[in-house]
């Protein structure tokens, strides 16, 4: 399976373009792949599913807003396009959900009107995008930070200021297609006539041409450099979410749009607490005389404070007390409320006695009281057997 395309890059648009800018960057693939335009051509089909899904996900503010974040894994990696990545896709279903793109007219050609149009659009390059890894402590989970990362990559060259020409000089206007990137064809159809549109093969769509190419960089626009990039990572994120961090990815070739960077988050295990979604776990180890005969004790919780747990006679191991309100934070926009912490308590049992610590226990022992009945043993058993189910 091919690997996905950034959205803003199958539409070619930019990443801050205007709900009308993308619409109307859609409309135009859309007619370009059309299926009525393609009959039988199965990359056009791909192409025009591929568009629609973007569409669909840019187009929504909220979606927008998430795929922005998080790029295509979406938080706990719930993924983004309704289309499910165009496999199962149903025509139908594009031609209902975008009618007003389509004119209304049942997935037919409708409105769109093929003589001439998407001349006023030329070719924009975009970067690649960049991968990056960041481990992460419980800690920065908890509050959110920001880390500093120098990365190598391309960047718009000095020399020519991204314009890929010699000193200074400004493109030429292709003498091909005119400065619009396309060039057009007219062809007799089942539809009648009909002007087909192809990218320009002397400035491969760009709309110009370098006659004197920069010798830095070879007329690409783009060198090999470094920058040192702050990512700011929000609180609650969990292992495996993707971040995406727009613009400062690769260049594009001729001063064009920059790819992103895409942050994988890994956490560094934690010697205290064990992390479950927003709860976290902490085994707090009682001495026998606190669990027989209570008291208060120290909890540490993850912003390093310790708070002070009261602890009743004849806490049983096993026992679990829960603390509304200390655990994790929910990633921004996507839920509410902090999680909590749940103090698990065990009782510690030394495993060497001086004699006169066996002596005073052994005494214990002739006592009924320190035997335990068979509830005491029963009960004892649920709570293991809740505990592993």
């Amino acid at each position: 399976m091919a690997e996905k395309r950034d959205y803003y890059e199958v539409l070619g648009v930019a990443k801050d373009a205007s709900e009308d800018d993308i619409k109307k960057a859609y409309r135009k693939l859309a007619i370009k792949y059309h299926p009525d335009r393609n009959p039988g051509d199965k990359t056009a089909e791909e192409k025009f599913k591929e568009a629609a899904e973007a569409y669909e996900v840019l187009h929504d503010a909220q979606k927008r807003q998430q795929y922005d974040q998080f790029g295509f894994n979406g938080p706990q990696g719930s993924g983004f396009g309704g289309f499910g990545g165009g496999a199962g896709m149903n025509m139908d279903d594009i031609f209902s959900m975008f009618g007003d793109i389509f004119g209304g007219h049942g997935g037919g050609f409708g409105g769109f009107g093929f003589g001439g149009g998407g001349g006023d659009q030329q070719r924009v390059y975009r970067g690649s995008d960049l991968r990056l890894k960041v481990k992460l402590s419980l800690q920065d989970v908890a509050s959110g930070v920001t880390k500093k990362f120098k990365v190598r990559k391309d960047v718009a060259c000095s020399h020519c200021h991204g314009s890929g020409a010699e000193g200074g000089a400004a493109p030429e206007t292709c003498p091909t297609c005119h400065g619009t990137g396309i060039v057009s064809r007219t062809v007799r159809s089942m539809f009648g006539m009909m002007t087909t549109q192809a990218e320009c093969p002397t400035c491969h769509g760009e709309g110009t041409v370098i006659k004197n190419k920069c010798k830095e960089c070879s007329g690409t626009g783009t060198v090999k450099g470094e920058e040192v990039v702050e990512i700011n990572i929000p609180a609650g994120v969990e292992e495996g979410m993707v971040l995406n961090v727009h613009g400062k990815g690769n260049a594009g070739a001729h001063n064009g749009i920059n790819g992103d960077i895409q942050v994988l988050v890994e956490e560094e295990k934690n010697d205290t607490f064990i992390r479950d979604k927003q709860d976290v776990l902490y085994n707090l180890l009682l001495d026998f005389p606190t669990a027989a005969l209570g008291g208060e004790v120290d909890v540490p919780t993850i912003d390093g404070r310790k708070i002070k747990l009261k602890v009743d006679p004849g806490t049983q191991p096993g026992k679990s007390v829960r603390l509304r309100g200390k655990g994790l934070p929910a990633v921004k926009g996507y839920g509410s409320g902090m999680g909590d912490l749940i103090v698990s308590m065990s009782v510690y049992v030394p495993k060497t006695l001086s004699r006169d610590e066996r002596k005073a226990i052994e005494k214990l022992r002739e006592s009924e009281n320190f035997q335990g009945d068979k509830t005491t043993r029963q009960s004892i058993f649920d709570k293991l057997r809740s505990h592993f189910n």
